[in-house]
């Protein structure tokens, strides 16, 4: 898992926000359109891209895209 390639997968759970907007260090949650949905398409997206099980109390105490990055990679 590469931290550009995640970004990348992290960026198309977003459906109004440009992709070119969100990098590593992007603080999602003070993103316009994030949402607790988008916070479960994201924890969808480390169990069915890298077979992680993430859960809602660890995404939210993320503060940036690597944080989850780095979520993902220690589990």
């Amino acid at each position: 898992m590469k931290l550009n390639e995640f970004v990348e997968k992290f960026a198309e759970q977003f459906d109004d926000t440009d992709p070119s907007e969100i990098t590593a260090s992007t603080e999602f949650h003070e993103l316009d359109e994030w949402s607790s949905i988008i916070g479960m398409t994201v924890i969808a997206l480390a169990k069915t891209e890298y077979g992680k099980t993430i859960t809602g109390k660890e995404l939210r105490e993320c503060v940036t895209v690597e944080d989850v990055f780095n979520l993902i990679a220690a589990k």
